[in-house]
């Protein structure tokens, strides 16, 4: 067993050299609280979210951008060398100090710096504390034999802010008492809360100017507000000794430790857990390639505590940095990859317990409330993920304990939706199948809606609606087969359902219809909502209709990183997620690619050829990915015409987990055959 770091993702001056190539790759790290850091390798701000300590103020997801920017000098008392980029309004990019980063890696998850000024060599590296809303920014000049690196010494400027991450400022908005108190920066802002800032081999003194009119390249392309300000609260001044770190402690808590050596060991001990953990509990990740490990740990960033005053221990998940906080839909889906693909199977269940707090009428809340907020229940297929989630625990852990407490929740929401909730969600008495949805309301995954617009409301029977409402009843089925209690009545309906579900198939095409019963008819729209009725564990499909959905899909939606979310022949086809809120909201579903769907795919396919080896290589190319965009971690959505370029988040909750859940099964499935195969070969050698 190796528990040796991922160290693949690296660049040269090439990448980090060119302002753009630089610019556009971004470095992602999470606390496990809800709290972030982010930026580019270039050293430049691209989003209103980038900063080196965005945190839950305001808990469970009040998030604050707090430190924005640290921006360091190098000096020897006669010559500077900025080690900083800043993008100004109006197009300048003054300094451009990513013109010496001779080159960048990530340590695991931490981004690492290494600049070259002549012979002079400069190591800089940013990593957040686990379970704390502490940044740690640290340097190390590099031992030169002739001690020409004698003498040197680094100027940084604390640039700070105190807005929701999702805001700008302008100056003035905020007015911190800013003072130095036995060599620490305080700086304590009205609302409350205190920023720590903590010289490591140096001392800081206090300053408060603002730093004006920063570009954000990204928002305007998001057709957002493009600027934003800081305050410079603070000046370090650090001392180079060869060999050793210095650096910077960011903390929203007075007692933290300012020893760098010993939070370097405990932020990477932290990852070393996650890693010892996967490839303990699930074998397939023992001999696992670089790109899979580096998910792994891309993982644990969306898994964060989420205490709740009945249950301290409440766990959830982030769907999405830098602006999604915890969705019930999401969550459910991407919780087998998040949680059992790496062996955390105790956060599992503490993920399902802390949403059961918040069933409503047989229904999950799709967006998790903030603090004093009411859940908001506008999902039809959080209930039906949450079920499966169930199915994929019990599966890995076998645990009756807990599926003797959740019978009676699972039970309520096929009852809730047996007799009707919120949303005209309700059963057809006629066919078994599950309806949903009315006016103004988006209920499906395909949720995306500007003001009163409601791009794609598939109102009426949705086919992987009812492809998880079978897949329900039987999973119900096999619960209380466990339990000892009788599956008839789950069997049953299970049985008419799949009946019923013989009405998708479009006899034309020989995949199925989008959504039947529709306000408008039944509609033969192709998606790629219907490959779950083959991906699922129990598909309402016969092995030859199974096939026609895959070839359908893979005909018109198979992209590398994922399925389109509409077929580039129908007239809505949207090949470019681009513009304001409006168009990027208005091409959200209507051919933007999903790789979350990927894994989804894979399985399928793997399902009607039987091959998992091959099914495991249409997961490859997001091996790629992992240097582009969101680095060592999956973007939410790419654009459905080539080069598929990505877009949405830089880091997405169920993209990262359906890739792994669906890598980790097809590896089990090949060690399975060559076991299988072995066997053979060995029955027939006894037998000869």
């Amino acid at each position: 067993m190796t528990l040796q770091r991922p160290n693949f993702i690296q660049f040269g001056r090439e990448i980090c050299g060119d302002f753009t190539q630089a610019e556009r790759r971004e470095w992602w790290l999470a606390n496990g609280l809800g709290g972030y850091a982010a930026g580019t390798v270039a050293g430049s701000l691209t989003r209103r979210y980038h900063g080196l300590l965005i945190a839950p103020v305001h808990p469970p997801l009040g998030r604050v951008l707090v430190v924005a920017k640290a921006d360091a000098t190098l000096t020897d008392g006669e010559r500077e060398w900025p080690l900083y980029t800043n993008r100004w309004q109006g197009g300048a990019v003054d300094p451009q100090g990513n013109a010496h980063i001779e080159s960048f890696h990530l340590d695991g998850r931490m981004p690492v710096w290494r600049f070259a000024m002549g012979d002079i060599r400069l190591e800089e590296r940013i990593w957040m504390e686990p379970g704390s809303n502490t940044t740690y920014v640290a340097y190390r000049l590099e031992p030169d034999p002739l001690g020409r690196a004698d003498g040197m010494k680094l100027r940084v400027k604390i640039l700070i802010n105190a807005r929701d991450h999702h805001g700008q400022t302008l100056p003035g908005d905020f007015s911190p008492a800013i003072a130095v108190v036995d060599g620490q920066l305080r700086i304590a802002y009205s609302n409350g809360f205190t920023l720590y800032v903590s010289p490591r081999g140096g001392v800081i003194e206090s300053t408060a100017y603002w730093v004006k009119n920063l570009d954000l390249a990204i928002e305007r392309e998001r057709g957002l507000p493009d600027w934003d300000n800081h305050l410079c609260a603070g000046e370090a001044r650090l001392e180079l000794i060869p060999g050793q770190s210095t650096g910077l402690v960011f903390s929203l808590h007075e007692e933290v430790s300012t020893n760098l050596q010993d939070a370097f060991e405990r932020f990477h001990g932290h990852d070393a857990k996650v890693i010892e953990l996967a490839e303990t509990r699930t074998p397939e990740m023992v001999h696992a390639p670089d790109w899979i490990r580096q998910l792994l740990l891309a993982a644990d960033s969306f898994i964060i505590g989420r205490p709740l005053p009945a249950f301290p221990e409440g766990e959830s998940v982030i769907a999405g940095y830098p602006w999604f906080g915890d969705w019930g839909r999401d969550t459910m889906i991407a919780l087998p990859g998040l949680a059992l693909a790496t062996g955390r199977y105790e956060t599992a269940r503490r993920v399902l317990e802390t949403f059961a707090k918040f069933i409503d009428r047989g229904m999950l809340p799709n967006l998790f409330p903030g603090a004093g907020e009411t859940p908001e229940y506008n999902t039809v297929d959080a209930s039906l993920w949450y079920i499966e989630a169930w199915r994929a625990y019990l599966e890995v852990t076998q645990d009756q304990v807990a599926l003797e407490q959740a019978f009676p929740v699972l039970q309520g929401f096929l009852e809730s939706y047996r007799k009707g909730t919120r949303y005209h969600i309700l059963m057809d008495p006629d066919d078994g199948l599950l309806y949903a949805g009315e006016k103004g309301v988006q209920l499906t995954w395909m949720d995306a809606k500007v003001g009163d617009w409601v791009i794609t409301p598939r109102i009426g029977k949705p086919v992987e609606i009812n492809a998880l409402w079978f897949n329900a009843h039987r999973v119900m089925a096999d619960f209380a087969r466990r339990l000892g209690f009788s599956p008839a009545a789950y069997d049953e309906l299970a049985e008419k359902i799949k009946r019923g579900f013989a009405q998708f198939v479009d006899k034309e095409t020989g995949g199925l219809f989008d959504v039947i019963d529709g306000p408008e008819g039944d509609d033969n729209t192709v998606r790629p909502n219907q490959i779950l009725a083959v991906s699922l564990t129990h598909s309402p499909l016969g092995p030859e209709t199974q096939k026609q959905v895959v070839a359908i899909c893979k005909r018109h939606l198979l992209c590398s990183f994922g399925l389109r979310s509409l077929s580039p022949s129908h007239r809505d086809y949207r090949p470019h997620y681009r513009g304001g809120v409006w168009e990027r909201d208005g091409a959200y579903h209507q051919g933007t690619v999903w790789p979350w769907l990927l894994g989804h795919y894979a399985l399928a396919e793997f399902r009607v050829h039987g091959d998992p080896t091959i099914a495991q290589a249409l997961l490859e190319p997001v091996r790629h990915h992992l240097f582009d965009a969101g680095l060592g971690t999956v973007s939410e959505i790419f654009d459905g015409a080539p080069p598929h370029s990505p877009s949405g988040c830089p880091s997405q909750a169920w993209s990262v987990a359906c890739i792994l859940d669906a890598w980790q099964r097809l590896q089990q499935a090949k060690i399975m055959k060559e076991e299988a195969k072995e066997t053979e070969l060995k029955t027939r050698s006894i037998s000869l």
